[in-house]
């Protein structure tokens, strides 16, 4: 079990109604961030490393890490052999602590949801976990990230169940309909932190942008 403290984190996040509060959140929580989650047995980098190395082959560049927090993706995503990653989150302090990891070939202090500064086809694959969720981003955000991929790139997330039946898979079935973007994987739902009491299951989702 995690502590008292983590877990109180934790459901602020859930409970965080506007960007500046969830960006004053983790900036409090940047410091511990790495082993509150280690010890809550924090899942969603994982698998999303797994759906995003079986889909883009080794190599592909540039990618953004959206939501990056404290930079756990990006290590991996270094060492399994993908170069040139760039860290987007909304949290300063979080940024602060993924810099420190020197894996991240640019760092960008924004909030997901709204228009991004970014031109059409940047990126050769996108990566975001566990930031589809409760007071975090909805399927709104997924549309910029779309815009911002390349055609024939690959967008790997999760995906909250609260979120997915509350209008995210209408939105999936909708991007394919108008095809914009393939689903190529879907998990099976699954708890991302074993460690913590009464956690809503989420999915990992691997899209193909067409």
């Amino acid at each position: 079990m995690t502590d008292g403290k983590h877990q109180g984190a934790l459901g602020e996040a859930y409970a965080a109604k506007r960007p500046e509060e969830v960006a004053a959140l983790y900036d409090r929580w940047s410091q511990t961030y790495d082993a509150d989650m280690s010890a809550a047995g924090y899942r969603h980098p994982t698998i999303c490393l797994a759906l995003l190395a079986r889909h883009l082959p080794r190599g592909s560049a540039p990618l953004l890490d959206a939501g990056a927090g404290t930079g756990l993706i990006g290590e991996w995503l270094d060492i399994a052999g993908y170069p040139q990653v760039e860290a987007l989150d909304i949290s300063q302090g979080m940024l602060d602590q993924a810099a420190r990891k020197g894996v991240y070939s640019a760092l960008h202090c924004l909030a997901l949801g709204g228009d991004l500064p970014f031109a059409n086809d940047t990126y050769a694959g996108i990566i975001s976990a566990g930031v589809f969720t409760s007071g975090h981003v909805g399927a709104d955000g997924l549309d910029e990230l779309i815009r911002i991929c390349r055609p024939g790139g690959v967008i790997v997330l999760t995906v909250k169940n609260t979120l997915w039946d509350q209008g995210f898979a209408a939105r999936i079935a909708e991007l394919e309909a108008q095809g914009l973007a393939v689903r190529i994987e879907e998990t099976r739902p699954y708890v991302s932190m074993p460690g913590e009491a009464d956690t809503v299951p989420s999915r990992g989702l691997a899209l193909r942008v067409s």
